[in-house]
């Protein structure tokens, strides 16, 4: 997937501005950056629900003109899923709707559902599992289209703190067993650092760019305590608390040095 000078708006109000990316086949690239910068309308972009107003977004040199099965979403919200179908249902909607048999679709469902550990819930409705278990039904349901690329929208956000770390582990598993390109927005750096081979930063919007790509050449399974990731962890969070200050300044708030945020910490 490629992003080509890239610029949305929405009216006046421009909400990125000249973003270039090249993620190659088989990345996990972490999109990061401040509260309101921009990261999910980029992603929106990439999914072909947002027009943009310049540049250009491509997957394999074709170009990204609307929503297309290829490019796999997994939001942020459980709600996604269809109450009114099972679990297998769920996971066998898409390679439904693209025309696959019977037969096809069972051993896709099986299939995903196995990669994220859920066979066993299968005949289960989405209201009867945890939350954590509705988001690997969400990411089995997106990975059973076979999309080249999948976008997640903060898919673990709205989770506890221990599901979270469970499932931040588990993503990590399922995307190195699948194979796929996956694009991820966060504004948790220890969520980047744990997950991402790249992290693009952006700058603060309105107006948001990349501000910078930081490679993450770390051994997995992640160590958070390896000095080499301490050090990454205090240069993000160095640039985005730079963002962040910028952004409350322009707010006309009076910042000292120090001032933190949650996007910082």
């Amino acid at each position: 997937m490629s992003a080509t000078g890239v610029g949305i708006r929405f009216g006046s109000f421009e909400a990125v501005r000249d973003i270039s990316l090249d993620i190659a086949a088989g990345e996990f690239l972490c999109l990061l950056g401040p509260s309101g910068c921009g990261k999910s309308t980029l992603l929106s972009a990439m999914a072909g629900f947002v027009p943009v107003a310049a540049g250009g977004l491509t997957v394999d040199g074709a170009p990204i003109s609307g929503p297309d099965p290829d490019l796999g979403m997994v939001f942020q919200s459980s709600e996604a899923l269809f109450d009114w179908m099972t679990v297998r249902q769920n996971v066998a909607f898409g390679p439904r709707m693209r025309g696959r048999s019977r037969a096809e679709r069972a051993e896709l469902a099986d299939t995903y559902l196995g990669l994220v550990g859920l066979r066993h819930c299968a005949d289960r409705f989405p209201g009867q599992l945890s939350g954590g278990m509705r988001q690997r039904v969400q990411i089995a349901r997106v990975l059973a289209n076979e999309p080249r690329v999948v976008l997640m929208d903060e898919p673990f956000g709205a989770l506890d703190a221990q599901t979270r770390q469970v499932m931040q582990d588990e993503m990590g598993r399922i995307w190195r067993a699948s194979g796929c390109t996956v694009v991820f927005v966060t504004h948790d750096i220890d969520e980047a650092i744990l997950l991402a081979d790249r992290i693009a930063v952006m700058t603060a919007g309105p107006a948001a760019s990349v501000k910078d790509v930081y490679p993450v050449e770390l051994p997995r399974p992640r160590d958070e305590t390896d000095p080499a990731a301490v050090e990454l962890r205090r240069a993000l969070r160095e640039d985005i608390g730079e963002e962040v200050r910028k952004a409350l300044r322009d707010q006309g708030l009076d910042l000292d040095g120090d001032a933190m945020t949650e996007e910082t910490r």
